[in-house]
Formats: structure tokens, sequence, C-alpha cells
């Protein structure tokens, strides 16, 4: 099973596991996976080509810029964080998650 198949999985069974129903739930589930994969996508950019780039205009001048895949994975994981609020997907609370212990 992949990585992306465990995630769709995890994420079904949260919303049958929490009793949230609909068509529009699930379509909010395919919507993270098709942002997740772009989140993949960009970040094989990102090492590839590193966070700043060398660019070259028509006039033969060059120079660098900060690589657009950055503020783009940024803003997609921002939306890939507002669908799980819209289903309800909360942080574990269970020691053993990698959160501290409670006191």
């Amino acid at each position: 099973m992949t990585k992306r198949e465990k995630i769709e999985e995890d994420l079904l069974q949260h919303l049958e596991e929490s009793g949230t129903h609909g068509s529009h739930f699930k379509d909010l589930v395919d919507t993270y996976l098709k942002f997740w994969d772009t989140v993949q996508q960009l970040t094989a950019e990102i090492e590839e080509r590193g966070v700043v780039v060398e660019y070259k205009n028509g006039e033969n001048q060059y120079g660098v810029k900060k690589n657009d895949a950055v503020a783009e994975r940024n803003k997609t994981v921002n939306q890939m964080l507002k669908i799980l609020n819209e289903i309800g997907v909360k942080p574990s609370e269970k020691e053993g998650d990698g959160l501290p212990p409670k006191l």
C-alpha cells in the first residue's frame, strides 16, 4: 500500500468513525489527495532546483530569484490543513503518538 493510499484509507476511516456522511465530505478527501499529489511534485521541484533558481531573460541578463514552488507548496499545505479542519481531523492526544506526555 502506498503512502497516498494509506492517507486516503485513514481519512475515509475517520469520516466513518466520526459519523460524518455525505458525498461532499468524500469529495473533500479527493481534493485533499489531489493537493497531496501537488505537494509531492512541488517538493520534488524544490529538492531538485533549490529554493533559489537561476534565470536568463531574452536580453542575456542572468540572475537568481526565489523558486515559486516554495510559495505554492506553502499555499497548498495551508489549503490541505483547512480541509482536515473541515472534516474534523484533529491531532491525537494519545501517549506514544509523538506528542509529549501529559503531566
